[in-house]
């Protein structure tokens, strides 16, 4: 017999009582949502299993999918860090590819602003969860988005080949495609080659019935030009990247392998020096570093705000679940809601739902 919402909801408090105890003010959030407004900041995932309607007098909305946005949005609008928030509801999610999970289910949460030190403020986060899951036996495994763009921004290209990597960091396929192409790894699609050879690629376009205006489509051809124009990137710096993402290893070993790497890419160097702040922050919260997993390409499928710090707790005898809890750093975030306004912020979430599948308690 499967786990009730009755039962998710009781499981929900507890967890939330903790959040509580850990000085966080409880928060609640609207169903509905607004979805003009909220569906642009999270990431294709998200916005593709979002149930979406119409409300004749509020236009379109949608049933809330997570609470950290619409939980930013009301603090960039009457709060002021410190301030740390915790909630528990429901939140509703579709599910074609995964018919056998939930797609609605409890999520229980605590979210942290403060703008004096990111290092210790990702390890308070952190070792808070890990203190409440810690009877669970779960897997806890950390990343940082941000150390990813800053070797992207290192990188000697140009800024409109910059701005296209940066874009699709969370979506590693087209991240890896771009890679190959900017580099000559993957050979120019001959469609493309012919059209950028030809002197005027209009003269056979046939009558426009697209979307796209001729001015639309002659700018985009100019860009696919530029483009070609450029030249490879250096293979040695595709290179970087690649050992970059490769990196999988403990937290102490993974920050040797940063340092060499940021030896040839010296941008992306604060990005693991705040990894190195951080690691020393969890140790001082009685977190094993030594111990703890990092992996460098961990989250760059999840929702797009998160861009530093990055972590998940998983079931490690049940690979068919999701993660029980993820979380993160997200204050690009902070400032998109805030209109240029930021508030430095980390948080994370816990599924009641599969702790209760799991069969194990605090």
């Amino acid at each position: 017999m499967g786990v009730t919402i009755a039962e998710q909801r009781a499981e929900a408090v507890r967890l939330r009582a903790r959040f509580l105890e850990a000085g966080a003010q409880n928060v609640d959030c609207a169903i509905l949502q607004p979805a003009e407004t909220l569906l642009d900041l999270y990431g294709e995932d998200i916005r593709a299993r979002a149930y979406v309607t119409h409300d004749p007098s509020r236009g379109e909305v949608m049933l809330r999918p997570d609470f950290t946005v619409p939980v930013v949005q009301m603090h960039m609008e009457t709060g002021a860090a410190p301030s740390r928030y915790t909630y528990c509801g429901e939140v509703f999610r579709r599910q074609e590819e995964h018919p056998e999970r939930a797609s609605e289910y409890f999520q229980v949460g605590y979210e942290l602003f403060a703008d004096d030190d990111p290092a210790r403020a990702d390890a308070e986060v952190f070792a808070l969860f890990a203190e409440i899951l810690a009877p669970h036996g779960l897997r806890a495994v950390t990343g940082d988005i941000g150390i990813l763009a800053s070797a992207v921004q290192a990188l000697q290209i140009s800024d409109r080949r910059r701005a296209a990597l940066m874009r699709h960091i969370w979506r590693p396929r087209r991240f890896r495609a771009l890679l190959d192409r900017y580099s000559g790894r993957s050979p120019v699609p001959p469609s493309r080659k012919a059209l950028l050879e030809a002197a005027d690629p209009m003269a056979s376009a046939g009558p426009m019935i697209g979307l796209r205006s001729e001015e639309e489509i002659a700018a985009r051809i100019a860009a696919l030009r530029e483009d070609a124009a450029e030249g490879p990137l250096c293979r040695s710096q595709v290179q970087l990247i690649d050992t970059l993402l490769a990196v999988r290893e403990t937290c102490s070993f993974a920050l040797e392998q940063l340092h060499d790497i940021a030896v040839d890419l010296p941008g992306m160097l604060p990005a693991v020096e705040l990894f190195e702040r951080r690691c020393g922050a969890l140790a001082a919260r009685g977190v094993d570093v030594a111990a703890l997993e990092f992996e460098a390409s961990y989250g760059r499928t999840s929702m797009e705000y998160y861009d530093g710090f990055v972590f998940g707790f998983l079931p490690a005898q049940r690979p068919d679940l999701p993660p029980v809890a993820t979380g993160g750093r997200y204050d690009a975030l902070t400032a998109r809601l805030g209109q240029g306004r930021a508030a430095p912020a980390v948080g994370g979430v816990i599924r009641p739902g599969l702790l209760l599948q799991l069969g194990s308690r605090a």
